[in-house]
């Protein structure tokens, strides 16, 4: 890869063997491993690792967890907060477990439709709970830094499946509830 990244540097018209670009390559290299880290997580094994059974049967949410991620368009961050929640069903999932499969999908190429998707889905088949609710909120750099230039822009996403899709009193209370609001 670093010999890639020289090349790139090359055709933006830098000299790759300057002094301030000696390291970039393999800085560079270092860093798209780590941001792109996710491909190596399985999020499903993730979840399952740290199910318990349990008689809740209340709301569970977690919100305002942080991500990072790559458009898969421009190679530019955006980055933001995710919300979950779901309705237990028989089994619980360790809270820590919900963030990192949120970090595992995020540390890939992505689109935040998908990303959002790709948590809900995973929540659901591995918890197999009565319903799941994920929104995410994000900053977008392909926005702010080129094309429309809009740096107040935020997307928000949401994908909800179960009783958070057919349930307008669940989603309700879910969306109330990442609000920072008590539900009514």
């Amino acid at each position: 890869m670093e010999d890639l990244i020289r090349q790139l540097l090359r055709q933006l018209g830098e000299d790759p063997g300057r002094e301030g670009l000696l390291d970039t390559p393999r800085r560079v290299a270092e860093s798209l491993g780590f941001l792109t880290q996710g491909y190596s997580i399985d999020p499903a094994e993730t979840l399952t690792g740290a199910l318990f059974e349990s008689d809740a049967d209340e709301m569970v949410v977690v919100r305002d967890v942080e991500f990072y991620s790559l458009c898969e368009h421009h190679l530019l961050p955006f980055y933001g907060r995710c919300h979950i929640g779901y309705v237990p069903d028989g089994k619980i999932v360790g809270l820590s477990k919900l963030a990192r499969a949120v970090d595992a999908f995020s540390r890939r190429l992505q689109v935040q439709e998908r990303l959002t998707a790709q948590i809900a889905r995973a929540i659901s088949d591995a918890v197999r709970p009565k319903g799941v609710g994920v929104v995410m909120e994000a900053d977008h750099l392909c926005m702010m830094m080129r094309g429309v230039e809009k740096q107040s822009s935020r997307a928000v996403t949401s994908c909800m499946l179960d009783r958070f899709r057919t349930d307008a009193r669940t989603r309700g209370e879910f969306l109330q509830l990442i609000r920072g609001g008590e539900p009514r």
